[in-house]
């Protein structure tokens, strides 16, 4: 038994930009789910839609209405929640909301694929074997590396993989954390158009038949964080000591436990040294 949560980006500031099309996507996505369902009667594949604004189940495949439903009506029922869901979620945006492409939701959709690993965990005595994966194009939002790496770090302790497919142009940090930490798959397709054949050679694989395999490993992990004052990427920061919180900058007092800091080494070198340029003169 296998639940596979997939996290699919419908941020429609992306695919207005993105070279492959919401429509051709989405015929991948589905001829991939199929394929999931039918390597295994007991599989069962939930898709999560994540948007600009939110994310939410549109489709589950352990469901009583979707027990015993064909592969056309599986592609209409999921169509048509998913038209409905992008509707609302265009609803919640201002147009001056949005700067460039904007980043989806991935701390809620990571967060909604665990809560519902954790109910299957419960509803019976047999252990399954989960995966999540992610297909995502938008940009990482530095804003949620909190709670993304508080998902991930969840997953791993549940020893849940995080697979990754990336179809943006630039490779996200966040997932390639994400799989790397809970062993998981990450992978940046360089020929979209073989989109399918991508999905259901490296990502349909069970866990067990992974240690026969040759899949791939990315060339390079990008460890770097976001610091919690202005949610920016940097290379190097000050933590703090008592709940580990990163700043790019030297604070007197931490913003999220309220410890008090003493001043940095740099300050203090910096002060001496301005102390050496300008000598106090004796009257």
């Amino acid at each position: 038994m296998a639940p596979v949560p997939l996290y699919a980006d419908t941020n429609p500031f992306f695919w207005s930009t993105a070279s492959l099309s919401f429509s051709s996507f989405l015929s991948h996505v589905l001829a991939f789910l199929n394929s999931a369902l039918l390597l295994n009667q007991l599989n069962q594949v939930v898709v999560v839609a994540t948007g600009f604004n939110s994310c939410d189940y549109i489709y589950d495949s352990s469901s009583s209405a979707a027990f015993n439903q064909s592969s056309p009506a599986l592609c209409t029922t999921l169509l048509q929640t998913l038209e409905e869901f992008v509707s609302k979620d265009e609803q919640l945006s201002t147009k001056n909301e949005v700067i460039g492409i904007g980043s989806s939701l991935l701390s809620g959709s990571l967060s909604m694929a665990l809560c519902y690993i954790q109910r299957v965990f419960r509803s019976g005595p047999i252990r399954p074997q989960p995966r999540i994966l992610c297909l995502q194009g938008s940009p990482d939002g530095p804003e949620q590396y909190v709670a993304i790496m508080n998902s991930i770090f969840s997953a791993q302790r549940s020893m849940v993989p995080i697979d990754s497919c990336v179809i943006g142009g630039q490779h996200s940090a966040f997932l390639q954390q994400a799989s790397y930490i809970t062993g998981g798959v990450y992978l940046k397709p360089q020929q979209m158009d073989g989109m399918f054949q991508y999905l259901s050679t490296v990502f349909a694989t069970d866990l067990h038949s992974r240690s026969f395999l040759q899949l791939p490993k990315p060339a390079g992990i990008d460890f770097r964080a976001s610091c919690f004052c202005h949610k920016n990427t940097i290379d190097m920061g000050y933590i703090c000591s008592v709940c580990l919180s990163i700043f790019c900058k030297h604070h007197k007092k931490c913003s999220t436990c309220g410890s008090v800091f003493g001043k940095s080494s740099a300050v203090d070198n910096l002060t001496s040294d301005r102390k050496r340029k300008h000598p106090e003169t004796c009257p």
